[in-house]
């Protein structure tokens, strides 16, 4: 980009105004401080006259905005027709409010920059383009009770996510269920994880514990993770039953 605008003899300054950002901002895309979004990119390629020069690297670009132990991931989501997620210690990535995942990522420690949590708050957002893809893929989450009552961030900001949840729980391709504190069985107790299809049938498992993540591929090894979660929905709340458990907490804030 930075070669391409020195060779337009545009200054940062008028590039921005050309395609809505600050002097400072084209710095931050030009020094790898700050990922531009697929617009962002078409903008320039369009703004510096580059003929593709600039689009032509929107997928590898779009894939570094993500934490590198996550771009396997965040591809696979991009291509699934089901995806299913428990999740024990927090609301999962996809159904995360801005604010919430702000709270989230405030959280880290090493703490992460401010740019930084931009640029992955960005992503994050990004990748719930899934909820209205079409076809539209087929998406189950089930997460601990726990998870709904933890206030990450303060009580606006659970108030704030419970309300996304129950805006999300609406979708017809959307199913979300809540695991008891009360139950006595539950086949979760290994911890959170994910299973993802692919439309050539082929499935994927993912795990993710501090900043280290694994992605299964073995036939065997995802089949047996399908049918965990399988366990794990059967023992949760139904989804009716769960959106009416997300009502009734709001209601307690």
């Amino acid at each position: 980009m930075k070669t391409l605008r020195v060779r337009a003899g545009l200054e940062r300054e008028e590039l921005g105004r050309r395609i809505g950002y600050s002097a400072s901002t084209i710095a931050s895309f030009e020094q790898g401080r700050r990922i531009p979004s697929p617009r962002t990119i078409d903008k320039a390629d369009e703004a510096l006259g580059a003929e593709g020069l600039l689009t032509v690297w929107t997928e590898q670009v779009e894939r570094a905005q993500y934490p590198v132990f996550f771009q396997g991931m965040a591809k696979l989501e991009k291509e699934a027709i089901e995806l299913l997620a428990y999740d024990t210690l927090m609301v999962k990535g996809l159904l995360q409010s801005e604010e919430y995942m702000r709270a989230v990522l405030a959280m880290r420690r090493p703490p992460l920059d401010q740019e930084t949590i931009e640029q992955r708050v960005t992503a994050r957002l990004a990748r719930q383009d899934i909820f209205d893809r079409q076809p539209a893929p087929l998406l189950s989450f089930v997460m601990d009770e726990s998870v709904l009552r933890r206030p990450l961030g303060g009580r606006d900001v659970l108030r704030g996510q419970l309300e996304h949840l129950l805006l999300v729980g609406q979708k017809r391709n959307v199913e979300i269920q809540v695991m008891p504190l009360d139950c006595e069985e539950s086949a979760g107790v290994d911890g959170p994880f994910t299973v993802v299809t692919r439309e050539d049938g082929k499935k994927f498992a993912y795990t993710e514990a501090q900043g280290a993540s694994t992605l299964q591929t073995d036939a065997q090894q995802t089949a047996l993770a399908a049918a965990r979660y399988g366990i794990i929905r059967s023992q949760a709340l139904t989804p009716r039953e769960s959106l009416e458990f997300i009502e009734r907490l709001l209601g307690e804030l």
